[in-house]
């Protein structure tokens, strides 16, 4: 295994200038290529802001891309997806919660994207019968990388094989059995296509710029920090949309469109308060808020367009 202390040799320097010169070239094929000979000498070469990043090969697969997710479980009653985009700390808070206050017939679905701060790392520590765990190579895009909120989403949404798909946050921590409670509002009604922790509704008199803090029962739309969605209305609404490249709003834009998927269909936060807390919420306070401002108004923009009905 290469010491990190030392750093990559000469010839491995070399490989990544000319996997990024082949990129640059858009000739794929070598840079894949280079990029496998890069790992069968037990490095990972990842696409900094400076150049290529040499780090040494960890104890797990690193995948090129997210199309290569799949996953092998048998059919269980939900899936709980967490995206690990950095704060290992965060990381290993969040899972142990997960496992802690999940039942057997839960599975967690792990996206590390770029072992950022060794968080990938943390996550490889749950791998285990009910924890699936992929890595990729490229970081959040909300962390200077490549890879989008949505293109993260997308992915495990279509890797699931559970009824009921789960889109829970880092600062999410279950302190107690948060989920079943959101399950049992799903199951027993078809036209319940999604259940939260935390609802809201448009404010109409502010012509939709802002939304209001719902209670338990039917919202307007859900919150993404614990929102559990039927998996099929959630691939019949193509959600969240590919071109969200951050999560603000984006969450409100997947609840208004699994509404118009269906005819009739209802979103609802169940009564009670659940046993769920919320540390720091890092993907808006630690995002640079140049790009989360951007990216957050660029989605409520594509929002209005599509949902807010026209002038009278």
């Amino acid at each position: 295994m290469p010491d990190p202390s030392i750093g990559p040799p000469a010839e491995i320097v070399a490989l990544a200038a000319a996997r990024a010169e082949a990129r640059t070239a858009r000739d794929f094929a070598a840079a894949d290529r280079l990029r496998n000979e890069i790992a069968a000498a037990g490095w990972v070469v990842t696409d900094g802001p400076d150049g290529p990043v040499l780090d040494p090969k960890p104890p797990y697969d690193v995948l090129a891309d997210l199309r290569d997710l799949t996953d092998s479980h048998e059919p269980h009653r939900a899936t709980v997806s967490v995206v690990v985009d950095g704060w290992p700390d965060d990381v290993r808070t969040c899972l142990d919660a997960l496992l802690t206050h999940t039942t057997d017939d839960v599975v967690v679905q792990v996206l590390d994207l770029g072992n950022v701060d060794g968080a990938g790392d943390v996550a490889h520590e749950f791998a285990g019968p009910r924890v699936s765990e992929w890595h990729v190579a490229g970081a959040a895009a909300w962390r200077g990388g490549s890879v989008g909120w949505a293109d993260a989403r997308r992915a495990l949404l279509r890797a699931d094989t559970a009824r009921v798909h789960v889109w829970c946050d880092l600062s999410t921590v279950f302190t107690g059995d948060a989920l079943t409670p959101l399950l049992d509002a799903i199951d027993p009604d078809e036209d319940v296509v999604a259940a939260g922790w935390r609802g809201v509704d448009v404010d109409v008199a502010d012509e939709w710029r802002s939304f209001t803090d719902a209670g338990p029962g039917d919202v307007d739309a859900l919150l993404g920090y614990l929102m559990a969605m039927r998996r099929d209305a959630a691939l019949d609404a193509d959600v969240p949309h590919p071109k969200a490249r951050f999560y603000r709003n984006a969450d409100m834009e997947a609840s208004f469109a699994l509404r118009a998927a269906r005819p009739g269909a209802r979103l609802v936060v169940p009564p009670g308060e659940l046993p769920v807390r919320q540390h720091r919420h890092r993907g808006y306070h630690d995002t640079d808020p140049a790009y989360r401002d951007r990216e957050s108004a660029k989605t409520y923009q594509r929002f209005l367009q599509r949902f807010r009905p026209p002038p009278r």
